[in-house]
C-alpha cells in the first residue's frame, strides 16, 4: 500500500469522557509523552474552552518529537460572528499548530439541539473554519452525526461537507457519533464523500461493537485518517480501539504504519495505569488472554508451528504467548509449561503431573490462574524440592466484643524442614487476616528476610457450586508480591478458612523456594 493512513488519538479528550476516568494535568503530560514516543500522528489534548485544566494544558508550548498536538473546540454559536466567539478565541490562544472543531451534520440536530436554521449552521461552520485559518491555524473539521445525518437528509449532510471545504478545512472527519451504523453503510457513504473531498477521516463510536470494523471499512473506501482512543475508552461504549485499528492496518491491510508496534502492549498498559482502570484481558493484540492457549490439541499444533493458532506473532505487538494448564490440557501443555519453567521431565513424569492436575481441577482448582501453585504442584509430584515448612495444625476462635465487634484469634503450629516447631498466635478483626498474621509470625522465625518482603495484593473468593448453598466448596485466589515479582496461588475447600490457608501457605512457600534458588 502506498497511501499514508494518519492516526489521530483522542484519548485525552474523547477517552476522558469515560465514566470513572478523570485525567489530572500530570496524567495528561505522561500520556502525551507515551503517545508521542509511540508515534501517533495527531494527539488531541483536550478542549481548552471546557475547563481550566485543559486550558492550562494548552497554555504551554508543547513540541512533541513525532506528533502534532491538537486543541479541540466547536463552531461559533448561532447568530454570532466567529471573531466574537470566546471558544474560538481560546482555541487561537492555545499553543498548537492544529485545531479541530466539530459542527452538526444532521438536520435534526441543527433544528432541535441548536435551535437554529440549516443555513445558519452552514454559515457557522464555514465562518468558524475561515476565522481559525485566517489566524494561522490548520483546521480539522469533525462532522458530528454525519452518518445519521446522511441517512436522514443526504443533500444537507453533503452541504455541511461543502461548507467545511469552502472554509478551508485541511481534513473533514465523518463521525458515527451514536455508534449505530453498520460497516457496509459506512463504506458506501465514505466512498461517495471521497468523490467530492479527497482528505477524509473517520471517527466511530462503539455502541454496536463495530467501531474498529467501521473504521477499517472507511479506510478501504478512501479515508486516510482514523480517529480513536487507546484501549477504546470513551463515552458510553467507547471509541474505536487504536490498539486494534493500528495492527489491523499494518498486518491485515498492508499499510506501512510509522510506529514501533512492539511497543503497543506497553502503551496499552501504561494508559490503563494512568486512567486507573483495569486492563481488559481479552482485548485483541494487547490483552493478557490474546495469545493464551488452553486446549491440548491447540497447544500440540502450536508447538509445531505457531501459525496454526496465532494470526500474528505475540512479539510483533509486544505481547507474549501463554500456555495454561487445566483439565482440558494435554501432554503438550504440560511439556511447554515445564520447558518455560526450566524443568526437564520424562513421559512418566508428564503423565503423573497431568493426572494430578486433572484430579485437583475436578475438585475446583484452576491452575491457569495460579502459576505459582502449579509450579509447586510439579515440584511436589517430581519430588524436586523438600518443603520448607509444614503446617502441623491451626485453631481459630471468634469472640464477640460488646454488641457489634467481632475479634478473631488464630493459633498455628509450624515445623521447618529440620522438624523444629514454632507455635504462635495472632488476632485481628477478620479470621483470614488473623490466620495470615499467625502464619507470617511463625514463618518469620525461620525465614525472616524473605517473609518480611512478601505482601498480599489481592484476595478473591469464588463459590464453586452455587446450587449447594452454604455447603458449597469455595476457591480462594491470592496474588502476592515481594516488590520485584508477582505470583498467584490458589486453595480449594468446603471451608473458606482452610481454602485461604492453603493459598496463603503456597504463596509463602513459593517465595521461600524462589529466594533460595536465587541465592
Amino acid at each position: 500500500m502506498s497511501d499514508r493512513i494518519y492516526i489521530y488519538d483522542t484519548t485525552l479528550r474523547d477517552g476522558a469522557q469515560t465514566e470513572g476516568i478523570s485525567f489530572s494535568l500530570g496524567d495528561k503530560d505522561i500520556i502525551t509523552d507515551l503517545l508521542d514516543d509511540f508515534g501517533m500522528d495527531f494527539i488531541e489534548g483536550g478542549m481548552p474552552a471546557s475547563n481550566p485544566k485543559d486550558k492550562e494544558f494548552f497554555s504551554v508550548n508543547r513540541e512533541p518529537k513525532k506528533s502534532k498536538m491538537v486543541a479541540f473546540g466547536s463552531t461559533c454559536r448561532p447568530n454570532h460572528h466567529a471573531d466574537e466567539d470566546e471558544g474560538l478565541k481560546i482555541l487561537l490562544e492555545s499553543k498548537t499548530e492544529w485545531a479541530c472543531i466539530f459542527g452538526k451534520a444532521w438536520d435534526f440536530h441543527v433544528t432541535e439541539a441548536l435551535n437554529t436554521t440549516l443555513e445558519e449552521n452552514l454559515r457557522m461552520i464555514r465562518d468558524s473554519i475561515s476565522f481559525l485559518k485566517d489566524n494561522g491555524k490548520k483546521v480539522i473539521f469533525d462532522a458530528e452525526h454525519f452518518f445519521d445525518g446522511y441517512r436522514a437528509n443526504d443533500n444537507y449532510a453533503m452541504d455541511v461537507i461543502d461548507a467545511a471545504a469552502k472554509g478551508g478545512a485541511e481534513w473533514i472527519v465523518l463521525c458515527d457519533t451514536n455508534g449505530g451504523s453498520l460497516p457496509s453503510y459506512i463504506g458506501k457513504v465514505v466512498a461517495k464523500v471521497r468523490e467530492v473531498f479527497p482528505r477524509i477521516g473517520i471517527h466511530c463510536h462503539n455502541d454496536s461493537d463495530l467501531a474498529v470494523a467501521c473504521s477499517l471499512v472507511a479506510v478501504e473506501n478512501g479515508a486516510t485518517m482514523v480517529q480513536g482512543t487507546v484501549n477504546g475508552i470513551g463515552e458510553r461504549c467507547g471509541n474505536a480501539n487504536l490498539c486494534s485499528v493500528i495492527p489491523d492496518l499494518r498486518f491485515k491491510m498492508g499499510y506501512d504504519m510509522p510506529m514501533d508496534l512492539g511497543d503497543l502492549r506497553s502503551l496499552s498498559y501504561s494508559v490503563s495505569e494512568s486512567a486507573n482502570t483495569r486492563h481488559l484481558a481479552h482485548m485483541p493484540y494487547v490483552g493478557d488472554k490474546a495469545f493464551t492457549h488452553k486446549g491440548g490439541m491447540h497447544v500440540s499444533a502450536l508447538m509445531k508451528d505457531p501459525a496454526t493458532y496465532e494470526h500474528v506473532s505475540p512479539e510483533s505487538v509486544g505481547n507474549h504467548r501463554n500456555i495454561v494448564i487445566s483439565d482440558m490440557s494435554g501432554k503438550s501443555n504440560v511439556l511447554k509449561k515445564l520447558s518455560d519453567m526450566g524443568i526437564a521431565a520424562n513421559k512418566s513424569d508428564v503423565d503423573r503431573i497431568l493426572a494430578r492436575v486433572k484430579e485437583m481441577e475436578a475438585q475446583g482448582y484452576q491452575f491457569e490462574i495460579a502459576d505459582a501453585s502449579f509450579k509447586l504442584l510439579v515440584e511436589r509430584v517430581l519430588d524436586k524440592e523438600s518443603r520448607p515448612f509444614d503446617i502441623r495444625g491451626f485453631r481459630l476462635n471468634i469472640d464477640g466484643v460488646g454488641t457489634t465487634q467481632l475479634i478473631s484469634e488464630a493459633s498455628i503450629k509450624i515445623a521447618d524442614k529440620l522438624g523444629e516447631i514454632e507455635h504462635t498466635a495472632a488476632d485481628c478483626e477478620g479470621p483470614v487476616n488473623a490466620l495470615d498474621r499467625a502464619l507470617r509470625k511463625a514463618l518469620s522465625k525461620f525465614y525472616p528476610n524473605i517473609i518480611n518482603k512478601v505482601r498480599l495484593t489481592d484476595y478473591k473468593v469464588r463459590v464453586i457450586d452455587e446450587n449447594c448453598g452454604t455447603e458449597s466448596w469455595v476457591r480462594v485466589l491470592i496474588k502476592s508480591t515481594d516488590g520485584k515479582s508477582t505470583w498467584s496461588t490458589i486453595g480449594v475447600s468446603e471451608n473458606v478458612v482452610e481454602a485461604s490457608l492453603i493459598a496463603l501457605a503456597d504463596s509463602y512457600e513459593y517465595a521461600i523456594l524462589a529466594e533460595q534458588k536465587r541465592s
